[in-house]
């Protein structure tokens, strides 16, 4: 893609790729909070563009597939396209990588919908509505699942592009760390699925406190029956606790789906505020990233 300009962002790099990156052509900036997710949100702050080209600087990704995901974009008037990844599995991830990139994405279809197969995918096409209309407010690696989250949450158009996706160059290694990473997904997952659907969220609480409650009284309201008595006070008192804890999440969850439901409507309409092209008449409709 001739046309394109390339914006090479150096998160604290030590090694010499800002001066090649810069030698090559590319628009070399520095963002110093480290971590993935504040590149990104320091990218989308920065560049105004028609169209976004992320890819990560790894050169994992098919690069020759981006016209490919640019016209589905352009000709289904979509605002996001994902370069979902062939071959993830066997030639470029650890054993464990695949097992948790399969149960996240399982796991997210659960709570959130079908719409995506690989919500890890660093290799995406954006319009300028998604990218201005986007929080970012991850810090690292669970950037990609919050832009998966904010497409379902505003049921954006978006689609699916298969692309290969290969080796790390010779002499390079991943800054996933498996455990430490996972948890932080699994943290964004929890905490996005809370802010987006608390009352079914709070309302799973609800029922497990509900249904220990009424397995540790069922036995004392038959004692009750049969001798008229409460033998056992304590276990009364932490079924009544109990309870009251249920209805508490109840209320809970019913009064944070209102101010859910409120904070949508207002994501929807900044998103529906932002023209998904700019003034035809700027120069660069076309930006890419890497980070």
């Amino acid at each position: 893609m001739p046309n394109a300009v390339i914006f090479v962002y150096d998160n604290r790099s030590t090694d010499d790729t800002a001066a090649e990156a810069r030698a090559a052509g590319a628009v070399v900036r520095v963002e110093r909070w480290p971590g993935k997710g504040n590149v990104v949100r320091r990218m989308f702050a920065d560049i105004d563009a028609d169209l976004y080209i992320m890819a990560d600087g790894d050169g994992t990704y098919d690069v020759s597939r981006a016209p490919e995901m640019v016209h589905r974009m352009m000709d289904e008037h979509l605002d996001m396209v994902v370069g979902t990844r062939r071959g993830v599995y066997e030639e470029a991830y650890r054993t464990g990588h695949g097992w948790g990139n399969r149960f996240f994405n399982a796991l997210y279809r659960q709570l959130f919908g079908e719409l995506f197969t690989d919500i890890f995918s660093g290799y995406r096409v954006f319009s300028r509505r998604f990218v201005k209309s986007f929080p970012a407010t991850s810090s690292g690696f669970e950037i990609e699942t919050e832009m998966s989250v904010h497409a379902s949450q505003l049921r954006m158009p978006v689609a699916e592009v298969a692309t290969a996706y290969g080796s790390r160059l010779a002499g390079s290694t991943s800054k996933l760390r498996t455990f430490h990473d996972a948890l932080r997904i699994l943290r964004t997952l929890t905490l996005l699925f809370k802010e987006i659907r608390p009352a079914m969220f709070f309302g799973g609480i609800a029922a497990a406190l509900g249904l220990l409650a009424l397995a540790l009284g069922v036995p004392l309201v038959l004692t009750f029956i049969e001798t008229g008595l409460v033998p056992r006070i304590p276990t009364a008192i932490g079924i009544t606790s109990l309870a009251l804890l249920a209805g508490i999440f109840i209320v809970c969850g019913l009064i944070l789906d209102s101010v859910a439901r409120g904070r949508l409507e207002h994501k929807r309409l900044i998103y529906l505020s932002m023209a998904q092209f700019r003034d035809r008449q700027r120069e660069s409709p076309l930006q890419a990233t890497a980070a």
